[in-house]
């Protein structure tokens, strides 16, 4: 087993390559060697995934405090909000 760590990816390929460990493990037809390194590899995969949504929620969290440090909470409007369809029909919808 190598020290060195991967270069860092991002949290999509992370997910993506989690994914494919837990077929891989799944699919039984691993050695309980090639088995264990998997797991291994999915736990620090793991480890790392979550330490990558902890940061985001605290910037986050930062990002929406106000300046008493209370949280500014406003609800979502989502596209099949009744108030955006009575608004203009002619904006651009954004590709998400």
């Amino acid at each position: 087993m190598s020290d060195t760590t991967p270069p860092p990816q991002d949290f999509a390929a992370t997910v993506e390559q989690l994914e494919t460990i837990v077929e891989r493990l799944e699919s039984g037809e691993l050695s309980l060697e090639d088995a264990l390194t998997a797991f291994e590899q999915g736990v620090r995969l793991t480890r790392d995934a979550q330490q990558r949504l902890d940061s985001a929620e605290l910037k986050v969290r930062a990002l929406s405090e106000d300046s008493e440090g209370r949280l500014n909470v406003a609800p979502f409007a989502g596209p099949d909000d009744p108030k955006d369809a009575a608004e203009d029909d002619s904006k651009e919808t954004p590709p998400w």
